[in-house]
């Protein structure tokens, strides 16, 4: 069956028109190739023509996107080995130099991304410590190198507004975490020293304390006591005064029974005396 002739001219119309006509969504920039050259760039959003079987369109998305990147080990200052794992965040800024660096292979342009972002923060971590780099503020490890960066993204056409660090981690298959832990331990160590040091130091000086005031207790009763004791013996010795000068026989045969008593408290002793010695004048039958 045979078409007329104006079906065909239709046809072919409609062909050509498809193949002169392309949209470019919002967001999005296009070039246009003339034979595999650049002819056209900068096209943006909207309805727009080009030569067909002449003229090719890459469109390419210019809306901020996220770089992954493996996560790379570095060395601090300290030669210690530190893993970061970081991500880039930008767009594509000039479709030309997109196209003619990668071919607009958007995972081309990761691949050369990724050395140049290492290199940078390999750059500022090797300048820092470890402890800078996991304790300090992240934001300023990427910050004095995002304008490097951006130097060797401007090669392949695209922009980074920034970088960031998800995370920091010590390699389990290096000595740095064991590193750390025995740091950590000799400062909680250092920390119990001093802290048992202190204590030792007030345990002494209450010791001592309370050992002064003991002395100063015992001094004070003693002295108490002497003069107690002294004021009894004078008591007593002004009693025994007293009972002497009001009957001085009594008073010397008390006396007697009182050396008596002591004389013989053991039950078993033996004094030897002459027989008119005074000590036994109160034994005698005769008085």
């Amino acid at each position: 069956m045979k078409f007329p002739a104006w079906m065909a001219a239709v046809v072919a119309a409609l062909l050509l028109l498809m193949g002169s006509v392309f949209v470019v969504n919002e967001g999005h920039s296009a070039i246009v190739l003339n034979l595999g050259r650049v002819s056209r760039v900068g096209i943006g959003p909207g309805l727009h023509f080009k030569w067909p079987l002449v003229e090719s369109v890459r469109v390419f998305d210019q809306r901020l996107q996220v770089l992954p990147a493996e996560p790379e080990r570095y060395l601090t200052s300290e030669r210690k080995d530190v893993s970061v794992d970081f991500f880039a965040i930008g767009k594509i800024e000039d479709p030309r130099a997109f196209y003619r660096a990668t071919g607009g292979d958007e995972s081309a342009a990761v691949d050369r991304m990724a050395p140049i972002i290492k290199d940078a923060l390999r750059n500022e971590i090797n300048a820092r410590t470890l402890q800078q780099v996991v304790s300090g503020d992240r934001s300023e490890i990427v910050k004095s190198q995002l304008a490097v960066i951006n130097k060797g993204a401007a090669t392949l056409g695209i922009r980074i507004l920034d970088l960031r660090i998800k995370q920091l981690d010590l390699p389990t298959d290096s000595r740095v975490i064991e590193d750390v832990y025995n740091r950590m331990r000799a400062q909680r160590q250092q920390v119990a020293s001093r802290l048992r040091a202190e204590g030792e130091e007030q345990a002494n000086e209450i010791r001592a304390g309370a050992d002064r005031d003991q002395q100063v207790i015992l001094a004070e009763a003693e002295r108490d006591a002497q003069k107690l004791r002294g004021e009894g013996d004078a008591e007593a010795a002004r009693i025994y005064a007293e009972a002497a000068s009001r009957d001085p026989g009594f008073y010397a045969f008390q006396r007697s029974l009182e050396a008596y008593r002591k004389a013989f408290s053991g039950g078993d002793s033996v004094i030897v005396l002459d027989r008119n010695d005074p000590f036994l004048q109160y034994l005698r039958s005769d008085r």
